[in-house]
């Protein structure tokens, strides 16, 4: 274990970035020691905030200053890529923010630029903190509900139809998020990635044929506000079949009123049954197992707690040990929501074999 903290810079100083140094203050043997953002302003009212006492305006300037062990990557979608392989090049540890790139070809260079470098390469898929999906996991990989034979996810927001996280139609953290002009793949590039892993990872199995239906709602005159062409799709719909045989439907929507952020997964085998639920209000886990099965009882399950991915990636840092979700892992996650792209387009089912190569964002399927 190292005897000294691990220094910690924290690339963009939007929204999330507060939820990052909030979360990394907390954990002993981490000192955050630069913050980076374009606008010198919000990057000084950001230091100032976090008692952070370097800012930067570029990646470049923090980079050549050099007194940083990782970073914690809080960009907009679209600098993921360039700023990730800058950080790894100089020899960084980084926590990045899902969707790891735009697409799967970009995402796949990051993974191997991480894997050649043996750094440690996190995606801050933050619903791996949720105990209960933990649980889940562990209960069914123990064969606690047997074979999985069907599944059901979904992520439901209601930002579009609610003012509850402020005023959508006049802010820009919201207004780049629903346009593709700006690095937007929608609720499939944001959230998509989320419930996918929430759903293959508690299930313990991979995607492995998918068939997605996209839709962008109209939102205002002529879909534009501003410099935002708001065409980035809104809902989502997918059927999919994993490597195990199981089936499953996921869905996510901006537009599910009454949901302000709600994860829900529902786990069928042919011994028993599962149920996550997880809301700003908490989480909870629930089961139909053993002879309960017979009467359709469900009981809740004591899930515990589970360390949080910062802490996680701290440690991973410290001991110079790899740590999931992986860039791998969500290189693999983006190569299911391109191939979801992809099928909206062909309006047919692709199977992830499917995939023969990926050229400037694009996918060449074969089949």
């Amino acid at each position: 274990m190292r005897s000294v903290p691990m220094r910690l810079l924290i690339l963009g100083t939007g929204g999330m970035a507060n939820s990052h140094a909030n979360a990394f203050a907390r954990i002993d043997g981490v000192e955050m020691v630069g913050a980076v953002d374009v606008d010198p302003a919000r990057a000084r009212a950001f230091a100032e905030q976090h008692g952070i006492e370097h800012i930067f305006t570029s990646l470049e300037e923090a980079i050549a200053w050099g007194e940083f062990d990782a970073a914690t990557n809080v960009t907009p979608d679209k600098a993921h890529h360039p700023t990730t392989l800058a950080l790894i090049a100089a020899g960084k540890h980084v926590l990045c923010e899902k969707p790891l790139a735009e697409n799967y070809e970009k995402a796949a260079e990051m993974a191997a630029a991480a894997e050649r470098a043996g750094l440690v390469a996190m995606v801050n898929l933050t619903y791996r903190n949720v105990a209960p999906l933990q649980k889940a996991r562990e209960l069914v990989l123990s064969g606690a509900i047997g074979e999985v034979r069907h599944l059901e996810a979904s992520y439901l927001q209601s930002w579009l139809v609610s003012k509850a996280w402020g005023d959508w139609a006049s802010e820009s953290k919201w207004l780049w998020r629903l346009s593709t002009r700006h690095g937007s793949n929608g609720v499939l590039g944001d959230v998509g990635i989320h419930i996918l892993d929430f759903a293959g990872y508690g299930a313990g199995i991979s995607v492995e044929r998918v068939f997605a239906r996209l839709k962008a709602f109209d939102k205002a005159p002529g879909n534009r506000i501003g410099e935002y062409d708001l065409d980035a799709n809104d809902s989502f719909a997918m059927t999919v079949e994993f490597d195990s045989g199981a089936m499953g439907v996921i869905h996510a929507s901006r537009w599910a009123t009454g949901h302000l952020n709600e994860l829900r997964l529902r786990l069928h085998g042919d011994k028993g049954a599962l149920e996550v639920i997880h809301t700003p209000d908490g989480s909870s886990l629930r089961g139909c197992l053993g002879p309960d099965v017979e009467k359709a009882i469900w009981r809740e399950i004591d899930a515990g707690t589970v360390p949080t991915n910062y802490e996680r990636f701290v440690a991973a840092v410290q001991a110079g040990q790899l740590v999931e979700p992986t860039f791998r892992h969500a290189a693999d996650l983006q190569k299911v929501l391109d191939l979801a792209i992809e099928t909206e387009r062909e309006r047919r089912e692709l199977g992830v074999a499917d995939m023969e190569w990926v050229q400037d964002g694009r996918l060449a399927v074969g089949g």
